[in-house]
């Protein structure tokens, strides 16, 4: 059964619900077919099907205890057809590749929805980016990537309003 999602606060709401579900076909259906979706490592799937069999993967395999949770949103519509929607989100229960259960997660995700003509918003496009407490960016090395901030002067903000 599609659902209709009269915002893209509620889609993207209901990313949320979908996930905790662990329902992939609810998941699914809240991309439009052509969809992009960003993971946390930079993986780009662009369309409905990708999205779905890497979600798929990742419920079977890492994600099975998972618990996702919205501690903040904003949504800025850009007409009325289109809304940019971020949230900061919490993520608990993720497995690692022993099957031990790791430590929370914390992620800026964004999501662009677009009313279609049939079934309300969709999200078109979603990127989600883990956020790495005192870091300001990464850098790059022989050993991999690694957290790195910047020196702050008095008066610097570090940009997290959330």
């Amino acid at each position: 059964m599609t659902r209709t999602y009269e915002t893209g606060e509620d889609v993207t709401r209901a990313f949320f619900d979908a996930w905790n579900a662990q329902d992939l076909d609810w998941l699914a259906d809240l991309f439009v077919e052509d969809a992009d979706f960003v993971n946390v490592v930079g993986f780009w799937w662009t369309t409905r099907r990708q999205i779905r069999k890497a979600h798929d993967y990742g419920f079977r395999k890492i994600f099975q205890e998972t618990r996702v949770e919205i501690v903040a949103l904003k949504s800025r519509p850009l007409g009325e057809d289109v809304e940019v929607v971020h949230t900061v989100s919490t993520l608990d229960g993720q497995n690692d590749e022993h099957g031990v259960t790791a430590g929370q997660r914390i992620a800026v995700i964004t999501m662009v929805a677009h009313r279609q003509k049939k079934g309300g918003f969709r999200i078109v496009s979603c990127q989600n980016t883990d956020r790495v407490e005192g870091a300001d960016t990464h850098l790059n090395s022989d050993a991999g990537f690694r957290p790195a901030s910047y020196p702050k002067n008095e008066g610097d903000t570090d940009g997290r309003s959330h």
